[in-house]
């Protein structure tokens, strides 16, 4: 088996008290003081997050747009330099390779942000349609990616730098940022996963622990804490914001599950998975995402089967009990015909069918 990976911050967890898990092939934090209280730290204050295992691929070249409205489902023609979107890649029966931030660095450059299990395989993916004007490059060793999330997150970060963080709007980005003390140029992005305002910053691995130092000094009247895996999940599920390999999949169409959005099928370009995905949208689909609140006592767990009646109708994708507010939710994947709000449900927790019904998402949405 294949030695897990290792950030190039893992010094800086263990001086935290960092309990570290496999992710994906990566030693990472699950926690470091408690889920419920870095969670918490998150919604109310401000919290760090190592997300260096996330994959960086850039494409270039002359013919860059073309071959990213190609492999892309958004319509990356509608980004400019210094803005950012969130898209993903997709299999010809329309189920997803991947979700991911594609963020226009400058003219025909593009910074490509995968999630960290599907590096290799999105870069395998991208460099097999590989056409002539075009070059790929997997930049993933050369970035640590801190994310500075929270109410409080453009206070703590705007004391290390110069820059107006103000000024950077939602899905936007400033290059180069500098920060005290490090002479490394930095992409600061407002973008995230919690449902938080703040910033995820690609700075060069070699300044990436003294950054993250630096933040925790900087940010503790406000509170800063470090953020371990188990609250970013908590964070981003209570947000509706999907996870690969839960909400998306090589079986699961980004339409199913609520993602038309980021899915431009009127786009000129003929993209990769386009037909299925259009048939989907004018058609609608057999399955939905929904929202699922326990009215009996359980918590609904990823692939945790779903029932109408006795005839099982869906699974759980994702499901816990919702620290900001203290109920059983999850997130499933049922027949659309049993998707209507209201709809009572049961959910098999172990050996018992509990009874569950439909709510809305997102269970949390900032104020």
């Amino acid at each position: 088996m294949a030695e897990a990976k290792r950030t190039p911050l893992f010094d800086e967890y263990q001086k935290h008290g960092a309990k570290t898990i496999d992710f994906g092939g990566w030693e990472m934090p699950v926690q470091f003081s408690g889920i419920k209280k870095e969670h918490a730290a998150t919604r109310t204050a401000v919290g760090l997050f190592d997300v260096s295992h996330m994959g960086e691929i850039v494409v270039e070249g002359p013919n860059s747009l073309a071959f990213l409205q190609k492999m892309l489902t958004n319509d990356v023609s509608k980004l400019v330099p210094k803005k950012a979107q969130y898209t993903m890649m997709c299999y010809p029966n329309g189920g997803t390779v991947d979700d991911l931030i594609v963020y226009q660095l400058e003219a025909q450059k593009y910074l490509l942000v995968v999630n960290a299990a599907n590096t290799e395989k999105d870069f395998e993916w991208i460099v097999e349609h590989k056409e002539s004007g075009v070059s790929i490059t997997n930049c993933s060793d050369q970035y640590v990616q801190l994310a500075v999330q929270g109410p409080k997150a453009e206070q703590v970060l705007q004391k290390l730098t110069k820059t107006d963080l103000a000024t950077i709007g939602f899905f936007r980005f400033e290059t180069p940022v500098y920060f005290a003390n490090i002479d490394s140029e930095a992409i600061v992005a407002r973008t995230g996963y919690t449902g938080e305002d703040g910033f995820e910053i690609y700075i060069d691995a070699s300044v990436g622990s003294l950054l993250w130092q630096q933040l925790l000094e900087v940010g503790q009247e406000e509170g800063i804490e470090p953020i371990g895996l188990g609250a970013r999940d908590t964070l981003r599920f209570e947000a509706n914001l999907a996870l690969y390999g839960q909400e998306l999949s090589a079986t699961i169409t980004p339409i199913e599950v609520g993602l038309g959005f980021a899915v431009k099928t009127d786009k000129q370009a003929d993209f990769i998975g386009k037909e299925v995905l259009k048939q989907q949208k004018q058609a609608g689909t057999k399955l939905k995402l929904v929202g699922i609140e326990m009215i009996d006592k359980g918590i609904p767990r990823h692939d945790y089967p779903v029932f109408f009646g006795e005839q099982q109708i869906g699974v759980v994708t994702s499901g816990t009990q919702s620290p900001t507010l203290g109920k059983n939710v999850g997130l499933a994947l049922v027949n659309t015909e049993h998707s209507q709000l209201g709809t009572e449900l049961h959910v098999q927790v172990r050996n018992k069918k509990l009874k569950a019904q439909v709510v809305a998402t997102p269970f949390y949405k900032r104020t």
